[in-house]
């Protein structure tokens, strides 16, 4: 007989930002959850920059907030600089960003995954499966213990078989400090079968703070905004003292393009030692050089790595050179020239599973009550893994429970749109999440994230009650000025032409259309409540137009496809439709539609045999 703390609902493997999210939320749902990590002290360890946010990062945060996830309110716990980027443009592209006490930030996540019912963590590294009747019902770790479960997430990141690059000098590792998985990766190839590839990435030196001399570069302030991360008061973790750490950008030089350029025998990605493929939209610097020779210098950016750490991160200088050239690079730039290297810059590869395999619920299609979440998707950054996370714990969970699993769309996340990419697209290189892949911009704004996903979030579960109260008095003073602001009138103008002169910017305190704070008799008007206003009125016929596209979407995606749809049987395919869609196998005709090489003229000819 087994012991019962052997046996669980759903069982986690990995603690980095995917794992941490599923596990929270499969927890949340009620499912007896245990987490396995190789190293319980590394729990949501941020293993590059310390940072999180950025163009439609940002968005992401604030989608997992909304879904009663754990990454913004530890985001606000450990923050010791805030900015909101993109302000020069309209409010679609805004995105917080904010940096973070890295140790910290990883107490704070460690913190929460240990006070959380119904979850527990155990330390091991998880080795092969458990499978009976071709359905996995268990794992086995290194240390030979069987831990039994019905649903499974895996969010293994960069250790599946890693290996780490400093110049010719190469070492198994998941991350510097951290083991390798070997066991796990040959048991998704030989006991699932499943079609593995390569990934590389990388990040550059850590400098002290001492050997800095700061008078040389630019120095970036923390920005004051009302508005951070997380939607809900109540955060009762830990915080940060200080809120204001400063960043410095600097920009390299001639001479540091020169050392790079006469060491480029020495660069393993260039000598065919690195068999992965490089995400394009963070390269290494040796590849900037290469790829962008005609640009003579590059801006980098320094920024704190903690409050009571002495350590820089240099953002923008990943390198996976030999560590002698390292010194002399860092030393061609300006303030850096006496800077003491605390940690090399190296280059990582890493198996990734091809995200055709998986359903846009993040399950296997070959073993469907395994989910995989994070960079074994072939994505990259910790925005992009734990909103995998918090989707592939919650339908884990409800697949233990024996309860219908959810997808999000396209229409109302960024979350939807980075899932559906990764099931619709070939992926050959790790996947960035941009503003510009979402085609609702509009309507998925970073700001508005609670009104979309709130009240769907505490219908699936994962949004408790408290939150949804909170989340609805917000909500009623909106709607209370949107009904009745055909009726109100601003110094003798109607409401929504006078919101419209602020053009839905309302940035600084001075902005702040204080006339509101007293429109309604029974409303009390709050800047976030103002803001809406504004962005409403302002947008109100591009928003009434992208709703329309939506609403069209939506009927596309009412178009289900039967799971086990045979297209050899549908006339007038041509061959590399027909060989893509039996690859994809999409759920729907709205994803059938994005596949490329999959024509109009074809799709019409599925439509209507869908609809026989």
């Amino acid at each position: 007989m087994l012991e019962s703390k052997h046996i669980y609902d759903v069982i986690i493997i990995g603690g980095g930002h995917a794992g941490a999210e599923a596990a929270c939320a499969s927890a949340r749902i009620g499912a007896k959850t245990l987490l396995i990590s190789i190293n319980l002290d590394h729990l949501g360890q941020m293993s590059c920059n310390p940072a999180i946010g950025g163009i439609a990062k940002g968005h992401v945060v604030r989608e997992i907030d909304a879904l009663g996830g754990i990454m913004a309110r530890n985001t606000e716990s450990s923050m010791i600089q805030f900015r909101m980027l993109n302000q020069g443009k309209g409010p679609a592209v805004w995105s917080p960003r904010a940096q973070c006490d890295k140790y910290f930030y990883q107490q704070a996540v460690k913190h929460e995954l240990e006070n959380t019912p119904n979850l527990a963590t155990h330390q091991g590294m998880v080795e092969s499966f458990l499978i009976e009747d071709k359905r996995v019902v268990g794992v086995i770790t290194q240390f030979d213990d069987n831990f039994y479960a019905k649903a499974f997430v895996i969010c293994s990141g960069t250790f599946l078989s890693g290996k780490l690059h400093y110049g010719m000098k190469t070492f198994q590792g998941g991350r510097a400090g951290d083991p390798a998985s070997f066991g796990l990766s040959a048991a998704l190839k030989e006991q699932l079968n499943l079609n593995l590839g390569r990934l590389k990435t990388g990040t550059p030196q850590r400098i002290l703070a001492s050997s800095i001399d700061f008078t040389k570069m630019i120095k970036q302030d923390s920005e004051d905004f009302d508005e951070l991360f997380t939607f809900f008061s109540g955060n009762s973790n830990p915080k940060t003292t200080i809120k204001n750490l400063p960043c410095y950008m600097v920009k390299t030089t001639l001479e540091t393009a020169d050392i790079v350029k006469k060491n480029l025998d020495k660069a393993p990605m260039y000598q065919g030692k690195i068999e992965g493929i490089g995400t394009r939209y963070c390269p290494s610097f040796e590849d900037k050089i290469v790829r962008f020779p005609h640009h003579e210098t590059h801006n980098l950016y320094l920024e704190p790595e903690g409050e009571f750490n002495s350590e820089y991160y240099l953002n923008g200088f990943s390198t996976s050179l030999p560590t002698d050239i390292q010194w002399q690079m860092l030393r061609s730039l300006p303030g850096l020239e006496k800077a003491e290297i605390s940690r090399y810059a190296y280059a990582i590869e890493y198996d990734f599973v091809f995200p055709d395999q998986i359903t846009r619920t993040l399950s296997l299609k070959t073993h469907p009550n395994i989910f995989l979440a994070g960079q074994i998707n072939g994505t990259s950054g910790y925005e992009e893994a734990a909103g995998q996370g918090l989707v592939a714990g919650m339908n884990a969970a409800k697949t233990a429970q024996n309860k219908e699993t959810i997808e999000l769309g396209r229409d109302v996340s960024y979350i939807g749109v980075m899932i559906d990419d990764l099931v619709s697209k070939n992926i050959t290189e790790p996947y960035r999440l941009f503003t510009s892949r979402a085609e609702y911009r509009l309507h998925l704004r970073q700001d508005c994230a609670d009104i979309r996903l709130a009240p769907l979030a505490y219908k699936l579960g994962i949004l408790p009650r408290n939150k949804l109260d909170e989340f609805n008095l917000y909500y009623e003073k909106l709607n209370e000025i949107t009904s009745t602001w055909a009726k109100l009138k601003i110094n003798g103008i109607p409401l929504k032409e006078y919101l419209k002169k602020f053009q839905g910017l309302l940035k600084i305190e001075d902005s702040f259309p204080y006339e509101l704070l007293s429109l309604h008799k029974s409303v009390k008007t709050d800047r976030r409540v103002a803001r809406q206003l504004v962005i409403q009125s302002h947008y109100e016929g591009y928003l009434e137009r992208e709703k329309m596209e939506i609403e069209k979407l939506k009927n596309l995606e009412s178009l289900r496809i039967p799971e086990n749809f045979d297209y050899s049987i549908v006339k007038g395919l041509k061959n590399e439709a027909r060989i893509k869609l039996s690859k994809f196998k999409p759920s729907t005709f709205a994803q059938a539609s994005r596949i490329d090489g999959v024509t109009p003229a074809e799709l019409t000819i599925l439509r209507v045999n869908l609809k026989r």
